[in-house]
């Protein structure tokens, strides 16, 4: 590949200041690493227009190019509505190779672990990120061991057996898995709570938005960990950092209900957005701090408001899961609300395949209906 460069970037502390080298996920204090990496020029001459597809950024990632996983993923497609007076610019990351936005962050984390030498890997999911995992780690000799809760959707499990993934059911929500995955020793622990690569990675999609449709009014999110809107910021400022994007949109987070860590507390508990039930991300200062600088807000939808959307997004021909639903739920609720302002430029990542789980997908609109 053409421009190879020579890699340079540490992983900081955000806390105490402490700086490592090579992979780790977490500072000695406690608190997840941030990747302290610049680039010089601009971005129309960093970025590799004979590629379309992940290959056209890696100037502007912390990768070398003998390390990148050979699955490629592609640049992926908006389509614009427009609706309740807005422009929305649906991002379609569910079209992603193992069907969901995880991918981005995954190719950065397992380039990182290449250049380690690391054969065995532990990750503690809902069931996405565990696939995007496995599938890249399938192609690259690694040994794969993810953590989910017992009570993952079926089709998300058998996906993980066929990529050849080590499944390790456990007993609990969300939070118990991880806290079992964080004690195995069958692995290096590389959990997307807490990686710093995976954050990098999950930039590239700030980079597409910007060569397809210029700058936007404002972005929202669904979050539970917090790393597609974290990841998407940071991008967003490497850009108007390169003086490329000419202002910053604001962040705004979707959250379902009893599962809010930067919105207003609900009594109520969701049953549906199963990949964002994160009562406490570890990044939840970044998050909120994200969401502050950038003026957005955060809202918090109901399992009815999630229903709605997923309903809606299928007659539009969207086939996403449910929580791939909770940012347009979350759009719906702030144009009833009138907190937009008047004909924004709207962007709503579609994050995960609802191929992936059709028996609760038909069970869910079947009950909608």
């Amino acid at each position: 590949m053409d421009g190879e460069k020579a890699l340079e970037y540490a992983l900081k502390c955000p806390r105490c200041g402490r700086v490592y080298s090579g992979f780790r996920v977490m500072c000695e204090c406690g608190t997840p690493l941030t990747v302290e990496f610049h680039v010089e020029g601009s971005f129309e001459d960093l970025i590799q227009n004979n590629y379309l597809d992940v290959r056209r950024y890696l100037r502007l990632l912390p990768v070398e190019d003998k390390y990148t996983p050979r699955i490629m993923y592609p640049i992926t497609p908006i389509i614009e509505r427009k609706i309740s007076g807005h422009v929305v610019l649906f991002k379609l990351d569910y079209l992603m190779p193992s069907g969901s936005f995880k991918d981005r962050g995954t190719f950065l984390a397992l380039s990182a672990l290449k250049r380690e030498g690391v054969k065995n890997i532990v990750i503690d999911s809902s069931g996405n990120a565990g696939i995007s995992f496995a599938l890249y780690g399938s192609t690259e000799g690694l040994e794969v061991h993810v953590y989910i809760p017992e009570n993952t959707p079926e089709g998300k499990k058998s996906i993980l057996k066929l990529l050849g993934a080590r499944i390790h059911l456990v007993k609990g929500d969300r939070n118990e898995t991880h806290r079992v995955a964080r004690e195995s020793s069958l692995g290096v622990y590389v959990g997307h709570w807490y990686n710093p690569f995976f954050l990098e990675g999950i930039k590239t999609l700030s980079f597409e938005v910007y060569e397809q449709v210029g700058d936007i009014d404002s972005f929202i999110a669904p979050v539970g960990s917090g790393t597609l809107l974290l990841g998407t910021y940071k991008g967003f400022c490497m850009l108007r950092d390169l003086g490329a994007l000419e202002r910053m949109p604001t962040m705004i987070a979707v959250q379902a209900h009893g599962y809010e860590s930067v919105c207003p507390k609900s009594s109520k508990m969701s049953s549906l957005a199963d990949g964002i039930a994160i009562k406490n991300p570890p990044r939840r200062d970044e998050i909120k701090a994200a969401i502050s600088r950038t003026g957005g807000t955060c809202v918090s939808v109901s399992d009815y408001d999630i229903k709605s959307a997923l309903a809606e997004l299928m007659s539009m021909g969207f086939l996403v899961e449910p929580t791939s639903a909770v940012a347009y739920a979350g759009f719906k609720k702030l144009v009833r609300d009138e907190a937009l302002e008047e004909k924004s430029k709207v962007l709503v990542p579609l994050t995960g395949s609802g191929m992936k789980l059709l028996d609760k997908l038909i069970r869910v609109l079947r009950e909608k209906k």
